[in-house]
């Protein structure tokens, strides 16, 4: 009597996003092994990420460089300007980048913070006098040179900044990694007149000695970030009378540009990983989450190789937050519209993108900076060439591993990527060698209606969906199914795939 064939139906693989952690012989079917150039759409479903198109026609001004920072300035009578850091220079522009740097001012590093106060740009950076920019001057100039400059010394240029409740905050000096500065109320050069002044919190570190990282202000609170430590001050509208609110042992930040407000939180890398506060304040705590524990060691690994720089953006609009690891060209993806049960975010992992920088504009439009200058977020190939997106499963094992499966259908169901050649893939018992079958998706083809001298209308019935069946060979106790697409001008979204295997004798 022939044997039944046994299925396991994967409905919106990688819904759940990459785990790295678990066992992989016990895991949920709906994690993914490797989600790489991937999304989770918002039906749920693993997807291509979007790519870039490049805005910038004429990056003389940056050479080979790429950009390392990009900010939107706009002033309180709504004109916008786009400024850039890179090659040493500050820049303006989008399709022609135009070199803003003050005459006869030595950059030799491009590590700016850039922030919008009081209708101007700031842009600060350790062991340089900080610079601004408004549209009455339309010049960028040292902070110095503004009428009634006060206080801009060496002693406050810090490497980071922030605008919040009514000044602009700097710390991270050169020689001194315990002090905030403040400036006087909505008076961002002034440091040493009115109501500007400073804070010394080298006591206040809970593990005894820290160095300032980053700031940040939250649900009225000054919130210092050290590397190791966290502390906060409460009534920081009013700065020479602020308290201490609380203090976060064995936890930090990394870094000041992984830092992000979500507007119910505060984002950030911690040495262990991806982190975030809490909205309970009337408790007196600070409840810190992980957010990346599905990829804890992936995550420790990435800041253990880094050696150049880490950026970061938070995107309602696409539902993530980006978090790049410059030096390796790797991106995390986190998906910051739900959470699973364990308190992590469902992560993806973007490859080879040449990333460098982000931001995001007031409309919701992503920028992204690399070495052809300014890039939209947006369409489905990379400056015009494809991208490689691929799937793989944890080991499936049909609810028995001590048994042979013997593979013998599987069955992709796609949505989208038109005309692209898909490769699926299967290996058993966590051999490397995978064998493939591959197939071409149909082309989707709009209908016309309305035609006419003059109007013509078209349409389509929606996005393509390709089913296909495949043979499969080989046995195993366990299997591992992948599919890989090259993403060329048309999204591609994997609806599910269903495994169909014989179920052998015990081994």
């Amino acid at each position: 009597m022939a044997q039944q064939l046994q299925s396991i139906n994967l409905v919106a693989p990688a819904f759940k996003g990459v785990n790295t952690e678990d066992s992989p012989l016990a895991q949920d079917p709906s994690f993914a092994e490797i989600a790489d150039n991937a999304v989770i759409d918002k039906r749920g479903r693993i997807a291509s990420r979007k790519g870039h198109t490049v805005v910038t026609t004429n990056k003389t001004v940056l050479g080979t460089d790429s950009l390392r920072s990009i900010k939107e300035f706009k002033d309180n009578a709504g004109n916008t300007k786009i400024f850039s850091v890179g090659n040493n220079k500050i820049i303006s522009g989008t399709a022609t980048l135009v070199d803003e740097t003050p005459g006869g001012y030595n950059i030799t590093a491009n590590n700016w913070k850039l922030v919008d106060f009081n209708d101007k740009i700031y842009f600060f950076q350790r062991g340089f006098q900080p610079l601004v920019y408004d549209n009455a001057g339309g010049s960028v100039i040292p902070l110095s040179s503004v009428s009634g400059a006060a206080g801009v010394t060496s002693a406050m240029y810090g490497n980071e900044v922030l605008a919040a409740y009514g000044r602009l905050w700097t710390a991270d000096v050169t020689g001194n990694k315990s002090t905030v500065y403040w400036s006087d109320l909505l008076i961002g050069h002034d440091w040493s007149g009115g109501t500007s002044g400073s804070i010394d919190i080298s006591k206040v570190w809970p593990d005894g000695y820290d160095e300032i990282v980053a700031l940040a202000a939250h649900n009225g609170l000054l919130i210092i970030f050290g590397k190791h430590s966290i502390v906060a001050y409460q009534g920081a509208e009013a700065p020479a009378t602020m308290a201490l609110a609380d203090t976060v042992a064995g936890v930090g930040c990394v870094d000041r540009d992984t830092v992000q407000y979500t507007g119910t939180d505060v984002l950030f890398l911690s040495h262990t990983g991806l982190k975030s506060f809490g909205r309970t304040i009337q408790e007196k705590s600070m409840p810190i989450s992980s957010l990346s524990g599905n990829i804890t060691k992936d995550i420790i690994s990435a800041l253990q190789n880094e050696t150049e720089f880490f950026r970061s953006v938070y995107s309602p609009e696409e539902g993530f937050y980006l978090l790049a690891f410059t030096g390796q060209n790797v991106i995390y993806c986190f998906d910051v519209r739900s959470i699973l049960e364990n308190g992590s975010y469902r992560v993806t992992r973007w490859v080879g993108t040449g990333f460098t920088s982000f931001t995001r504009l007031e409309n919701g439009t992503v920028y992204v900076g690399t070495t052809n200058g300014i890039s939209q977020y947006a369409g489905y190939q990379d400056n015009g060439l494809k991208y490689r997106f691929k799937y793989y499963s944890p080991s499936l094992t049909f609810g028995d591993a001590s048994r042979v499966k013997i593979l013998k259908k599987l069955k992709p169901t796609l949505v989208g990527a038109n005309d692209a050649t898909v490769f699926l893939k299967w290996a058993y018992d966590f051999d490397t060698t995978y064998s493939t079958a591959e197939f071409t998706v149909g082309t989707q083809i709009s209908g016309y209606y309305g035609e006419s001298e003059y109007t013509t209308v078209e349409f389509t019935a929606g996005q393509l969906t390709s089913q296909r069946s495949l043979n499969a060979t080989g046995y195993g106790t366990s299997v591992v199914v992948g599919l890989e697409a090259d993403i060329n001008g048309t999204a591609l979204s994997l609806q599910e795939i269903n495994v169909m295997a014989l179920i052998g004798k015990l081994l």
